[in-house]
């Protein structure tokens, strides 16, 4: 006998069965990058991606009620609903890039100072729309360079006449990027414009809060010791290493049938050893021996030490299988339990680039604060590091990491990882 619909809609079996399918539609869309808005503003992109999500949810959900036929809302509903939702999602995404319905309108941002961090800043804003941010101008310490242009903001005043243009230019929040603060910084002005009600911010705090890094760039210890965050209670620290034993174990049993797999097809492809053994700096610059699969040649590094290459023609057969789908970085998990590595964290990089890069890069050291990770805040955000760029790159979203650590982040990292994992991005 079938059931009135409104009895239907109190059953608790079918909001089970709603969620369940909402969680699955939802995951499909973010794994396609459709909260992603640098992804989704061509509409071809947007209607790809959205293609590729309904059709990764409507494999889930199928392959869902074949093995579970009780999650099912009936034949028909999911082949009603399939173009229904495509219909939905494409008319509003697109409504709402058209009418700015989610826009909060554009703040007018005045750059105060020529800094190279804050013309950084500007580019970076200039290339994120999304942001809802117009820069206005740029203002120089004492007006010889008013009309030149820095990126595509031209330098529109001086420093003396900073209440003036905020009045002028109807200014929402001032951003200091000054070469020289020590006598240059108009205090008074600055008092004026900020109880006029204009917000005022530095250079690294906007790009902290926009792109989830801290730039290095004329980045003073000060602003280190006075900012916000680096927090490490005992609290967060046990809870922490509680996750790490807890998923790491569940990860290992979950992958354990795999590793005779991979251990064999390493062996048959280029012998042994299986195992690639690896002294890292870790803990507050304390050594331990890092466990890989072996993805290299044997005696990769004979002619000495030096970085994983596009296309490293050391990489084996299976190696390259392993980096792709970042097999090779199971066995890491037991670093983690013995309590040398976390899940999260920055990367752990070996003593001898550690010792170069001190040299080279500021606060560097700062890295080795905490245990490092199997992923990491840089590991989801910055392309594969080879290079002194990429190190000081991937330091600048490691500071990022240690400033907002938080049980929270870290789930939200490993969330994304699988995301990275499963889409096969950034391995080499």
């Amino acid at each position: 006998m079938a059931i009135p619909f409104p009895e239907m809609i109190l059953q608790s079996s079918l909001w089970t069965k709603i969620t369940l399918i909402t969680t699955i539609c939802g995951l499909s869309l973010y794994f396609n990058d459709l909260y992603d808005f640098q992804v989704v503003r061509r509409r071809d992109n947007l209607f790809v991606h959205t293609m590729q999500a309904l059709g990764a949810a409507c494999f889930l959900l199928a392959l869902l009620f074949y093995v579970s036929p009780a999650t099912s809302l009936g034949r028909g509903v999911a082949f009603l609903a399939a173009p229904l939702i495509l219909a939905l999602l494409l008319s509003w995404r697109l409504s709402a890039n058209a009418t700015n319905l989610l826009s909060r309108g554009d703040e007018r941002v005045l750059i105060m100072g020529t800094g190279e961090s804050g013309i950084l800043l500007v580019r970076h804003i200039l290339a994120h729309p999304e942001y809802n941010l117009k820069v206005v101008g740029f203002l120089d310490e004492n007006g010889q360079n008013i009309g030149r242009s820095l990126v595509n903001p031209k330098i529109i005043g001086d420093f003396a006449n900073v209440e003036q243009i905020v009045t002028q230019e109807r200014i929402d929040r001032i951003i200091l990027s000054l070469k020289e603060r020590r006598g240059s910084t108009p205090i008074k002005q600055l008092l004026n414009v900020k109880f006029g009600g204009v917000r005022i911010e530095d250079v690294h705090s906007c790009f902290e809060r926009l792109h989830g890094r801290i730039l290095l760039e004329r980045l003073s210890p000060s602003w280190l010791i006075l900012s916000d965050g680096f927090k490490k209670s005992r609290l967060l620290l046990a809870a922490k290493r509680s996750m790490d034993i807890l998923v790491s174990l569940t990860i290992l049993i979950i992958v354990s049938p795999l590793m005779p797999l991979i251990a064999l097809a390493i062996y048959l492809d280029s012998g042994g050893p299986i195992f690639f053994r690896q002294m890292r700096a870790g803990h507050k610059g304390s050594e331990f021996e890092l466990l890989k699969f072996r993805s290299m040649v044997q005696d990769a590094e004979k002619d000495g030490p030096r970085w994983a290459e596009q296309s490293d023609s050391r990489i084996t057969r299976i190696g390259r299988i392993l980096r792709k789908t970042r097999l090779d970085e199971i066995p890491q998990l037991f670093n983690v339990l013995r309590g040398e590595m976390s899940l999260v964290g920055p990367r752990p990089e070996r003593p001898y680039f550690c010792d170069q890069l001190e040299k080279e890069i500021p606060f560097y050291n700062l890295r080795h604060s905490i245990r490092p990770g199997l992923t990491g805040w840089a590991q989801v955000r910055f392309r594969y590091g080879a290079s002194l760029d990429d190190a000081k790159g991937k330091l600048e979203f490691d500071l990022f990491y240690l400033k907002n650590m938080s049980l929270l982040v870290d789930c939200a990292i490993l969330f994304e990882t699988a995301k990275v994992v499963i889409l096969g991005r950034g391995a080499q």
